[in-house]
């Protein structure tokens, strides 16, 4: 953190990091910042095992989670608007920039969550190097493609789709790729739901398991890292 002391807004960030000095880290390693979707907090299983995973595929020299405003202390709220989240979500970024400066910096979301970080990438004072964006939601609640925000990144950005995802039809996805600035990769989940579980029928048809598809999609994740930076 900053030497000056914390705004009250960052106070109440509850950000969690992995404790591991600077100086024992490779300045190719990233620092990641990664944001939990609307219905779910940091603490959530699914974000607890994905901060882990993305912390071993991309050799990340820390892994920042933190939790919105809305989503913290004992009564929570419904999310706002994603746009109200950006300012929130920067000051958490800065923090962790200002502790591994020099580090690349991967911004990286859970559906509302990955919204909100390719906002906050398109920000002047905000220097990614890559946006990793899992189950975008692309659909907003009244069926219209939310498409604005990608179409303005000039950060590289990786998304991670399942295919049976409601909110990311993967054709509409295609499209609006085809029409976008930033170089983008796309890694789907065959089978997946919003959150890449896959039935236990599918995974049979298919000979796989559920932790070997989540392994191919860090793979690639980390894959899309290392072209993006070159």
């Amino acid at each position: 953190m900053a030497s000056s002391p914390p705004s009250k807004r960052r106070r109440k960030a509850q950000t969690t990091v992995d404790s591991e000095s600077p100086s024992t880290q490779d300045k190719s390693s990233p620092v990641v910042v990664f944001a939990h979707g609307a219905g779910a907090p940091s603490s959530s299983d699914w974000m607890i095992r994905w901060k882990e995973m993305l912390k071993k595929a991309l050799n990340a020299v820390e892994v920042v989670t933190f939790d919105y405003p809305y989503m913290s202390g004992e009564k929570r709220k419904a999310p706002p608007n994603a746009e109200k989240l950006v300012d929130f979500h920067s000051d958490v970024v800065k923090d962790a920039v200002s502790k591994y400066p020099g580090h690349p910096l991967i911004l990286a979301g859970k559906s509302m969550g990955s919204r909100v970080s390719c906002m906050v990438a398109a920000q002047e004072d905000i220097a990614a190097s890559l946006i990793v964006c899992l189950g975008y939601p692309l659909k907003g609640m009244n069926g219209a493609v939310r498409d604005e925000t990608l179409l303005q990144l000039k950060v590289p950005v990786v998304f991670v789709q399942g295919t049976k995802d409601g909110l990311c039809p993967l054709e509409k996805l295609e499209a609006v790729r085809k029409k976008m600035k930033a170089m983008s990769g796309l890694h789907e989940i065959d089978g997946g739901d919003h959150s890449f579980k896959i039935s236990k029928k599918h995974l049979a048809t298919k000979g796989s398991t559920q932790e070997e598809a989540e392994d191919a999609a860090l793979q690639a994740i980390a894959s899309f890292f290392t072209r993006s930076l070159r």
